[in-house]
């Protein structure tokens, strides 16, 4: 199982940190344009190996396509981080063009691979990989709703008091401030509605928490944030490594489902070795189909700024 992650800033190294750990792929590459810099990283991340117990190979290029080749699953991470008071959808002149070159370098190399877009703003930057590589849509996916997820959670078992493992719940729609659809109805503390536990007030809060994670942690930074990213894109990655078919809210081309058409944006799909193996479509309340409507319209007029 080979693995090449492009983009060796923060997110692209912690997601190639927590893959190797994990211990189930044979070889992660590191690829960024910076000369050195991916070498640079490959080789510190290496000198951990022993320390952190995996025999993970990692290596390091400068802007060398030729060493991502035979990768199974490719993920892009490139592009310009957000900045304080920038959003996601600002980005989209610079990094369309990056996500553009880099997934026809990627294909080039690895015909058969599966690519994972991380690159904001990320329902867009998914949507544009589908327009340019002519891929099957199984094997495109966007990573932002694993992301928002594990922040909801995060801030629900804030609010309850509760360990993270007794929480599950989960995010769709757009990864974006104003995109996002938390799922408070759908979620619970160790299958307990957690309705049951706060106030609709109470959530309330933790909805508009989640809505702003990433904005949250860009103004405390002064950059995007980066651990919670690399562990999201890594577990989506061992999903389809080892095939495991879990369930994670990600960003697929939509066709129908949701009554969405012709746009990416995050419903929960079913991961495994052929990448996204089904999307599944659970029962929305009147104001969460609002909302993921509201979220739609959002992400195609990001997408029509797009130069197809």
């Amino acid at each position: 199982m080979k693995v090449t992650v492009v983009g060796a800033g923060a997110v692209g190294a912690s997601c190639a940190e927590y893959i190797a750990i994990k211990n189930f792929a044979s070889e992660v590459v590191l690829l960024d344009i910076k000369e050195g810099y991916a070498e640079g990283k490959a080789m510190d991340l290496m000198q951990t190996a022993s320390l952190n117990g995996f025999d993970t190979k990692i290596t390091g290029s400068t802007n060398d396509y030729t060493k991502t080749a035979g990768s199974d699953i490719c993920v892009i991470t490139s592009g310009i981080p957000r900045k304080p008071g920038m959003t996601r959808e600002e980005l989209i002149g610079i990094n369309a063009g990056i996500v553009k070159t880099v997934s026809s370098s990627l294909i080039a190399h690895s015909p058969n691979t599966i690519i994972i877009v991380v690159s904001n703003p990320m329902d867009t930057m998914t949507y544009l990989v589908h327009k340019t590589t002519g891929l099957a849509k199984n094997r495109i996916i966007g990573m932002g709703g694993a992301l928002d997820s594990a922040r909801f959670k995060y801030r629900l078992a804030e609010a309850l008091g509760a360990p993270i493992s007794d929480v599950d719940g989960m995010v769709i729609g757009g990864h974006s401030d104003k995109g996002m659809v938390p799922l408070t109805a759908h979620a619970t503390r160790n299958s307990v509605k957690v309705s049951e536990f706060l106030s609709e007030e109470r959530l309330e809060e933790v909805k508009q928490a989640t809505k702003v994670g990433g904005a949250t942690l860009t103004k405390l930074l002064g950059t995007s944030a980066w651990y919670a990213p690399g562990a999201a894109v890594s577990g989506l990655v061992q999903a389809i490594a080892c095939d495991q078919k879990k369930m994670f809210p990600c960003s697929a081309l939509l066709e129908g489902e949701y009554g969405l058409d012709d746009l990416c944006i995050g419903v929960p799909v079913i991961l495994g070795k052929n990448g996204i193996e089904s999307i599944v479509e659970i029962e929305l309340s009147d104001a969460e189909k609002t909302h993921m409507t509201e979220s739609a319209e959002g992400v195609k007029k990001t997408n029509g700024l797009l130069e197809l």
